[in-house]
């Protein structure tokens, strides 16, 4: 056998910890060809042939580049920002409601959750759903003449968003007509971020609003944290910009070190490239509460990156912990720590997280460790993550900035939404007797529940814990579960959810990921359509007795949430995928309770 590098980051560069010989010396083979290949210099210098021979996909990556810019860029703008971010304040904006999906939500979320509401700045908030009992909750308080409210969509055309504006538009002109404002003009409590020309041409009422931002066009949307889509957003909720800028701007200028053991992204991601390679694909992440949303924007960043050609890395955030034995031979752990933060909820045994992570990886799990100092420090994390996850798409051999799988469920959504009366989904007619029959309902590898009590039923011979007990069955040796749950976000369900995960993770060794639709549908939809085909989906939906109409379109919030949840479930079933739907009925925590217990009966643990 040849000789194998051995050589590891540094700590200081990287807290790596990997005790199996075989792993290590994979790592350190990566490092080697890094370096060998000179991918931080040829990263720096926008050198596509790191990702493809083909001529016509260098030329689609290279416009796809500009992230690499995009802390200095911005440096300069910080002024223009801020006095923006002033203006709205004092003209007596108390409320920012970012409308967006995917790329254009997830980095402000991250730095609402992380700083919080700052005094005399208004309170931001992001609506990224299209269930209309979560629009409903959105603007429940809200006085619609004191929001400013920010369209954010990189193409212009985003339905879930522009959905979202049409409703916030006729709040707005309903607020006006109400206090005999005659200037009918809505538009000027809006603002939008997009890509300039067509795309922004693309935004209805583009030309009535109060100012636009128009970001670099060679930025995609899951590497625009440090852009406008986060800067305005943290410019309205009163964010030092000066210093998150020079964490993003010093975490870059750490990431050229031509030496790839020294350079803090190029280390990240040839580790998690080769584990992921070795088969430790399901990389896991333990954050501290206070940094926890971090995990759901580098979720979309890997999930829809890395996710295609049969390969991938599947990131698992917001899984609880479990006892060391949960865990099967296929995990990376991430632990992003804060400093004098609250740790993690400890596992059931009452392990604290730290020292669970540490049995872990003297058990031979590999483990990443990052500490920050503070919060204004994750702009430097957005930054080592986007290099992390480019060079981790040259150890997989994929192109990192397409989405080639995202398109499908769309098409399929608008199929479905233009079918009118003649061609609904089979389960629009089959819920409807099941409301009135108060039955379940049955079909091929689908399981829709309705009533109030819809999950305690059973449809011929077949219960609920039978159809999980089938549906188990169909999972894949070293895959993942995935909850699809197309109903409308709240800290309830996000508990339910947690503990359905830990119960499927207990019971089977296998990692578990949950996203609300539709917006996983922007992030880890790619993963499960284009990733390893190991994927076993649990998709619950739910009536929406309380619908809301989407002004000027001809159709319900309602019908569109349960045209998306269709349309991934068709697209999903083309490729023989194991799929259940779960039918909450109209009150989805209940739907859920009942789920939980029968799960644990198929499982063997009620």
């Amino acid at each position: 056998m040849p000789d194998m590098p051995t050589t590891l980051p540094d700590p200081d560069v990287l807290d790596l910890r990997v005790a199996d010989p075989a792993l290590a010396a994979a790592v350190a083979d990566v490092l080697a060809q890094a370096d060998a290949g000179n991918w931080a210099l040829r990263l720096v210098d926008r050198d596509t042939t790191l990702w493809s021979t083909d001529p016509a996909v260098q030329d689609e990556i290279g416009k796809r580049l500009g992230w690499l810019d995009a802390p200095r860029h911005f440096s300069d703008l910080i002024p223009a920002l801020e006095g923006f971010g002033e203006g709205i304040r004092d003209a007596g904006f108390t409320n920012v409601l970012v409308l967006g999906m995917g790329g254009s939500s997830l980095a402000p979320d991250v730095l609402i959750s992380a700083f919080g509401d700052l005094p005399d700045w208004p309170v931001v908030r992001v609506l990224d759903s299209t269930d209309p009992a979560a629009v409903r909750a959105a603007w429940a308080g809200l006085d619609p003449l004191a929001t400013l409210v920010i369209v954010a969509t990189k193409s212009g055309t985003t339905t879930e968003t522009l959905a979202l504006q049409a409703d916030a538009r006729q709040r707005i002109k309903d607020a006006l007509h109400a206090a005999h404002d005659r200037r009918d003009r809505p538009g000027e409590q809006m603002i939008a971020i997009t890509d300039p020309g067509k795309s922004l041409a693309a935004i209805p009422h583009h030309d009535e609003l109060r100012e636009y931002f128009l970001n670099p066009e060679d930025v995609g949307g899951r590497y625009s944290a440090l852009t406008y889509v986060g800067l305005v957003p943290a410019s309205l909720q009163g964010l030092d910009l000066d210093a998150l800028l020079a964490s993003g701007t010093e975490m870059l200028a750490r990431c050229t070190a031509t030496s790839a053991a020294a350079n803090p992204g190029v280390a990240l991601g040839a580790a998690i490239g080769a584990l992921a390679k070795a088969g430790r694909d399901k990389l896991t992440l333990v954050a501290d509460p206070a940094i926890a949303r971090f995990g759901t924007w580098l979720e979309q960043l890997v999930a829809e990156s890395t996710g295609k050609l049969g390969v991938g890395i599947v990131p698992v955030d917001a899984e609880p912990l479990g006892a060391a034995a949960a865990y099967g031979s296929d995990r990376v752990f991430v632990r992003l720590a804060l400093e004098a933060a609250e740790p993690p909820v400890p596992a059931p045994d009452g392990t604290p997280a730290d020292a669970l992570l540490d049995t872990l990886a003297a058990a031979g799990h590999p483990v990443v460790r990052i500490v920050i100092t503070d919060p204004i420090d994750l702009a430097g994390e957005f930054v080592r993550w986007e290099v992390a996850t480019a060079i981790a798409g040259i150890v997989l051999g994929i192109d990192p900035f397409d989405q080639p799988n995202v398109e499908e469920a769309k098409q399929q959504t608008r199929r479905i939404l233009g079918s009118g009366n003649g061609e609904e989904h089979w389960a629009a007619k089959a819920y409807a007797d099941a409301v009135s029959a108060g039955a379940v309902v049955a079909r091929g590898a689908h399981m829709s529940l309705a009533g109030d009590s819809g999950l305690q039923v059973t449809a011929g011979d077949a219960t609920l814990v039978g159809e999980l007990r089938l549906h188990l069955d169909r999972l894949h040796p070293g895959g993942y579960a995935a909850i699809q749950a197309y109903v409308a976000p709240t800290p309830a369900r996000d508990a339910a959810l947690a503990r359905i995960r830990a119960l499927l993770r207990d019971a089977t060794g296998r990692a578990t990921t949950a996203g609300y639709g539709p917006r996983y549908l922007h992030s880890t939809g790619q993963l499960h359509k284009g990733g390893p085909n190991t994927g076993w989906f649990l998709q619950l939906t739910a009536d929406h007795p309380d619908d809301l109409p989407i002004p000027g379109w001809p159709y319900t919030f309602g019908r569109l949430i349960d045209a998306q949840a269709a349309g991934d479930r068709a697209v999903l079933e083309e490729r023989n995928l194991p799929l259940l739907e779960v039918r909450l009925g109209p009150d989805p925590d209940a739907g859920l309770a009942e789920l939980e217990t029968a799960l644990a009966a198929a499982l063997g643990r009620g």
